[in-house]
């Protein structure tokens, strides 16, 4: 018993010896190592081979993850059931537009990968074709909810119980809209914001292209202001609205790792939510800026008309600004409830930016609200003060018009100021005016009308981060 003991404590003390001599040598202790040159020697010996072999090892398993993603684009049948992921090279440059072949390396692969905008690669579900074209019911015309130059965009439910929105891409367009679908999806994988529309992933399978995205269901706003979804939107909610998509090109302007400029901002782009929240969508047409101290971008002229910045027509020169100009054609339009061109209406009204800028400097910019808007001292004031800010942002120079920072802190003190000349009133946690009558979809309410006791007007609560 005595001889196990001393056995014991010897392997006790020799163990504790091994332990002080790592932790000297971890220290870097000189005089240590001067002292146990033996043991240094082999310590550094033993760490050399364990670092050869975790070397081995890792090329290995290196080895055995690139033998498992490789899958040819032009694969047989077992494609189909492969998942799904977008490789975006480092030195991806979509800066170009399509006449520049070569500005872009695009890999695809087939197999899916968790989502990384700094390594280039995106991926944030987990789905298959089959399980797409099953989840919109093999793209049934009864799932469709939009379409673009493009592409078609349906409803669908992944197997996870996931809504998504499902962009395909028209056969017969791909080749003049390549460029557009392709930057849609490298724009989508570098943003993340409240107020952006979120990209789950892209998908490639034979012939079909498609882009994977979060699912907006409550319409456009072009939708909301005609009166095709839901009662009308009154002052209070397109002051919510607007602030929505100001800070969203704000982020895209000054927030992303380059100045992104959208391009296209229009009402049909901006997809409003059940709480009615705005989330910005359609980046095909958007520009990365390389060099983000730059201060315009050459390029071929690309928007919506009426919404496009004169100056970039002019000049081929995009800049931030442009975007800042597209916005106030938008204010305007959210005001008036008019499209920016109306072809039907008397010559002197067909471009709304000017027939409200002409109302407002005569003094009768609440004849140029939109009829569906209730009529109030706090409304006519707020609509007056958007249009002032709309008439910045549509100024002539691009130097003379606010930045998207500025708009989105105008029109916040526009609401504030709206909700203090209300303040008397009870609010409700609802977007809904209290005891307002519903407005029938498409119909106009009385031009004029005035306050009374008879109900009371509560704005949108405000849900802004």
């Amino acid at each position: 018993m005595q001889m196990k003991k001393s056995s014991s404590t010897n392997l006790h003390q020799s163990s504790q010896r091994k332990k002080n001599a790592n932790f000297q040598d971890d220290i870097g202790t000189d005089s240590t190592k001067r002292q146990n040159p033996k043991t240094h020697s082999a310590l550094k010996s033993f760490k050399s081979a364990i670092k050869k072999c975790a070397d081995v090892f890792a090329l290995i398993l290196s080895g055995k993850r690139k033998t498992a993603s490789k899958v040819s684009i032009g694969s047989d049948g077992r494609k189909h059931t492969s998942k799904a992921r977008l490789v975006v090279s480092s030195s991806t440059d979509l800066s170009s537009d399509s006449n520049n072949k070569n500005s872009s390396k695009w890999k695809f692969s087939s197999s899916y990968a968790s989502s990384s905008t700094t390594s280039g690669q995106l991926g944030i579900g987990n789905f298959t074709f089959d399980e797409i074209y099953k989840s919109t019911a093999k793209f049934s015309p009864d799932n469709q909810i939009g379409e673009g130059g493009f592409g078609i965009v349906y409803k669908g439910k992944l197997n996870d119980g996931t809504i998504v929105a499902v962009k395909r891409a028209k056969k017969e367009a791909l080749q003049s809209h390549l460029y557009e679908f392709k930057n849609e999806i490298y724009t989508l994988s570098k943003i993340e914001h409240l107020n952006l529309v979120r990209l789950y992933g892209y998908l490639e399978h034979r012939d079909e292209k498609l882009i994977v995205v979060e699912y907006v269901g409550n319409g456009n706003l072009r939708e909301h202001l005609d009166g095709v979804c839901g009662d009308g939107l009154e002052i209070g909610e397109r002051l919510d609205i607007a602030i929505d998509v100001a800070h969203a090109i704000t982020y895209l302007h000054m927030y992303t790792d380059n100045p992104i400029i959208h391009r296209d901002i229009k009402a049909s782009n901006i997809l409003i939510s059940e709480n009615l929240r705005a989330k910005v969508a359609d980046f095909g047409f958007a520009r990365l800026s390389d060099d983000p101290g730059a201060t315009h971008i050459s390029t071929q002229v690309k928007g919506t008309a009426g919404y496009m910045d004169p100056e970039y027509l002019r000049t081929y020169q995009l800049t931030e600004k442009s975007d800042v100009y597209s916005f106030g054609v938008l204010l305007v339009e959210m005001m008036t409830g008019r499209h920016p061109i109306e072809p039907k209406k008397l010559l002197d009204e067909r471009v709304t930016i000017r027939w409200a800028m002409k109302m407002l400097k005569k003094g009768d910019a609440v004849f140029a609200m939109d009829p569906r808007l209730r009529r109030s001292p706090a409304s006519i004031k707020a609509v007056k003060k958007v249009f002032k800010l709309a008439f910045q942002c549509l100024a002539p120079s691009k130097q003379s018009r606010p930045h998207m920072k500025n708009c989105a802190e105008v029109l916040w003190g526009i609401r504030k100021n709206f909700k203090d000349e209300i303040t008397p009133l009870p609010t409700l946690p609802s977007h809904q005016s209290e005891n307002f009558p519903q407005r029938e979809k498409n119909k106009h309410m009385v031009f004029g009308i005035e306050d009374d006791d008879s109900y009371k007007f509560s704005s949108a609560p405000n849900h802004i981060h």
